[in-house]
């Protein structure tokens, strides 16, 4: 682990051993950033904010009781009385490639309040560049999510992709006893989000498991 600069607080030991390492070279400022050996988790911490990514999610279950070791770690060593926003966020990327689905039209895998131009016959193999950027307030419960979703290119062959980046977030004092409530309740959300998003076709290509 790299040392700390003194005139920084130390970072929760509870939090360093479920993490593991620092970056080399990430240290910068106020920002401590830390991967797992295996380089599956990191955890981002600064004065302001404790975020926990991965980018091999498996399931809700392992990803929460990972951010509850580092909530609880964090909790017990600074105290702080409530927290002011908390968010949960995934991006889910159709890579058609992987799925053996190269031939098959967009408009067979999204639905079409998704699909936007890329639902039109004519232009749907034309379009180059597709982003769309929402803002909704969850129906009867607190907080909003934010879907960015649209067409990207990846890998040396520049495919096409489809990104649907959804960020559920509530601002607001939040008692420490609550987190998880929103937490668990996003978490709900995100899974209807995405199959609001995609058609049975998609949704039995891609192999549901029962935890998001």
């Amino acid at each position: 682990m790299q040392e700390v600069p003194p005139e920084q607080p130390l970072l929760p030991l509870a939090v360093a051993k479920v993490i593991g390492q620092a970056v080399p070279g990430f240290l910068q400022g106020r920002t401590y950033s830390f991967l797992s050996e295996d380089e599956r988790w990191k955890i981002a911490l600064t004065r302001e904010f404790l975020a926990l990514s991965t980018a091999t999610y498996i399931s809700w279950s392992e990803f929460r009781s990972k951010l509850q070791v580092a909530t609880d770690a964090l909790v017990a060593t600074y105290s702080p009385s409530f927290f002011v926003r908390i968010g949960l966020r995934y991006r889910d990327v159709i890579r058609k490639a992987t799925l053996g689905l190269e031939e098959i039209q967009w408009s067979k895998l999204l639905k079409p309040h998704v699909l936007g131009e890329l639902g039109h016959p004519r232009i749907s193999k034309l379009v180059q560049h597709s982003a769309h950027d929402l803002l909704i307030s969850l129906d009867g419960r607190k907080g909003q999510v934010r879907i960015l979703h649209g067409l990207i290119r990846e890998g040396q062959n520049r495919d096409f992709s489809y990104s649907i980046d959804s960020d559920f977030f509530y601002e607001g004092r939040t008692e420490l006893t609550h987190v998880f409530e929103y937490l668990d309740s996003f978490n709900k959300e995100a899974g209807k989000l995405f199959r609001w998003s995609i058609t049975p076709l998609l949704h039995k290509r891609l192999g549901p498991t029962k935890s998001r």
